[in-house]
């Protein structure tokens, strides 16, 4: 297991569930297991650009609210802190309904640094993006 403390829905929607750029996109985080976290955004008026499909920055704040959220459970919350440096996305397939649901999993947790793939599916778990987060890990 990953988790220096392991966070649950509860916990993580209690936490990060408001007044933040996640809490005004509606994402709501669903499930946490041994090396996952998941969330789940709606495609709506929130988060769809002119045409009606999801818009790309918006899969950009859901993968980096989710790795962002899973690193800082990696670290000792008293003495350290994450922090996004750099994140890339594939938008792979266009959504313009629903929601879509997206996993993130590291793929490495360093002293200080951590490197998160996080992958965005829609209702049909068909592929929608592929994202990868670097963050930076700081004392704080």
């Amino acid at each position: 297991m990953i988790w220096k403390l392991k966070p649950t829905p509860e916990l993580l929607n209690t936490t990060f569930g408001s007044k933040h750029m996640g809490d005004h996109l509606g994402i709501e985080l669903t499930e946490v297991g041994d090396n996952y976290i998941t969330a789940r955004m709606p495609v709506d008026h929130r988060t769809v650009q002119p045409y009606g499909l999801l818009h790309g920055g918006a899969s950009c704040v859901l993968a980096e609210t989710l790795g962002s959220i899973g690193g800082s459970f990696c670290v000792d919350h008293s003495k350290q802190v994450v922090v996004g440096i750099e994140i890339n996305a594939n938008h792979i397939r266009s959504v313009n309904e629903g929601y879509v649901h997206g996993t993130a999993m590291p793929i490495h947790i360093g002293k200080s640094t951590q490197v998160w793939e996080i992958r965005i599916v829609n209702d049909g778990r068909q592929l929608v993006c592929i994202s990868r987060l670097t963050l930076a890990v700081k004392n704080k």
